[in-house]
């Protein structure tokens, strides 16, 4: 960042107010009837019923719409361990995006944690207030267990973005790059370099979707995850399978897809040619990807590539995800976002990118045209479309696979 650029950012958020949020009353409160209804007597009524009855909550209170973003501060963007309190800027930032996309309240929690049980305990306790949890930026390998075990201990949706909000939108971009370039996801051989939470997590649902494991070539800094192996934790040893394949640059011969959630500037000209023909590359390392976009086209004409930027062609961004994720679980009250949820939101996205693109997203991005191609594979996280396409699928793949706790909103679109 220039200067200028991070002075920018610095005032941004302070002023002219500090922070990015901040909370709006919802109900009237301008005279002393509005006030007793808001609190005491009136608040005794909602009190009662809650007590009563725990479902009522929903009915009487925000919580339905409320979810609580948390971070322990180990794995904060590209910037490490910084610290609870210095991921804060961020979990406001996921607020913004939340109420901006999906109309979703935040409350945004930083927890100072030693350890994962202190966390999964502090978490425990306050579930209570929400609708759902947005985990974000803890790190590998404590963020599976954390999920995992507070996924089986809470009645609402727990949803580490950082895992599968990344795999989602991976999956979502790969299954229509794999259509493009006339191969499939069943015979694809894929390399992925970062075998931490969103590379184990896109690996993890690329499987559900059908790819072989046999296929698969998990990479960390010690090179491919194989069986010959040792000292490997439970997560990686998951994909751990039998090949000669050492290096990155053994991976990367004749392999039809790369991923990259690694570092920048790890993937050279060999080992991009090196490659099958037609191949994908998903170079996602911010803000530098692991080859540039000008580097791979003039090494191989015959690519489809993405990256986490803004600035390139199929950009890999979470908010094409969680909101709408976390709008339809909420609307049916789902008691998790389970695997099927994950898949029809995969899904939802590879049908809206074969859609006739609205003037409204061409005049948000400057574009005069813009159609399913080699440089549109996913959508654009400015089509207002999302919410029907993605929002609706989950929701129904919530009530369908039993989770949902309330009927598919009469709201929704029917044809789903």
């Amino acid at each position: 960042m220039t200067k200028d650029l991070k002075q920018a950012a610095l005032d941004y958020h302070a002023l002219p107010t500090p922070g990015k949020i901040g909370i709006a009353i919802t109900k009237p409160c301008n005279s002393q009837a509005d006030l007793s209804l808001a609190y005491t007597p009136g608040v005794a009524e909602p009190v009662r019923a809650i007590a009563e009855d725990e479902e009522n909550a929903f009915k009487y209170t925000a919580k339905g719409n409320l979810v609580a973003v948390i971070t322990d501060g180990t794995a904060v963007l590209g910037l490490g361990n910084v610290g609870a309190l210095a991921g804060k800027p961020v979990m406001e930032g996921k607020a913004v995006l939340f109420k901006r996309f999906a109309d979703i309240d935040v409350f945004d929690i930083e927890v100072d944690s030693d350890t994962s049980e202190q966390f999964i305990e502090t978490v425990e306790r306050i579930a209570t207030t929400f609708g759902g949890i947005n985990l974000e930026d803890i790190a590998a390998p404590h963020c599976f267990e954390i999920e995992k075990r507070l996924a089986e201990k809470l009645d609402i949706p727990v949803f580490h973005d950082d895992q599968h909000g990344t795999a989602i939108i991976i999956a979502a971009g790969l299954m229509n790059a794999l259509e493009l370039q006339s191969k499939t996801i069943e015979a694809a051989k894929i390399v992925c370099l970062g075998a931490g939470a969103a590379g184990i997590a896109s690996m993890t649902l690329l499987v559900s979707l059908g790819a072989k494991l046999e296929n698969l070539r998990l990479v960390d800094r010690k090179g491919v995850i194989r069986s010959a192996r040792d000292g490997l934790n439970e997560y990686k040893q998951a994909f751990a399978i039998e090949t000669d394949d050492v290096t990155l640059e053994d991976a990367m011969t004749n392999a039809d897809v790369f991923i990259g959630v690694s570092g920048a500037n790890l993937v050279n000209e060999a080992m991009l040619a090196s490659m099958a023909d037609k191949p994908i590359v998903f170079a996602l390392s911010n803000p530098d990807p692991e080859i540039s976009p000008k580097l791979a086209r003039s090494v191989r004409s015959d690519l489809i590539m993405a990256t986490g930027r803004s600035d390139y062609p199929n950009q890999v961004n979470n908010v094409l995800g969680f909101p709408f994720i976390f709008r339809g679980a909420l609307d049916v009250r789902a008691k998790a976002i389970n695997e099927e949820m994950k898949v029809a939101a995969v899904n939802a996205l590879c049908a809206l990118a074969h859609e006739p693109v609205p003037q409204e997203v061409l005049d948000a991005y400057q574009a005069e045209s813009m159609s399913f191609g080699l440089d549109y594979i996913i959508p654009k996280p400015l089509d207002s479309r999302l919410m029907d396409y993605v929002a609706s699928a989950v929701a129904k793949a919530a009530v369908e696979s039993g989770v949902a706790r309330a009927p598919y909103p009469a709201h929704y679109p029917q044809n789903v």
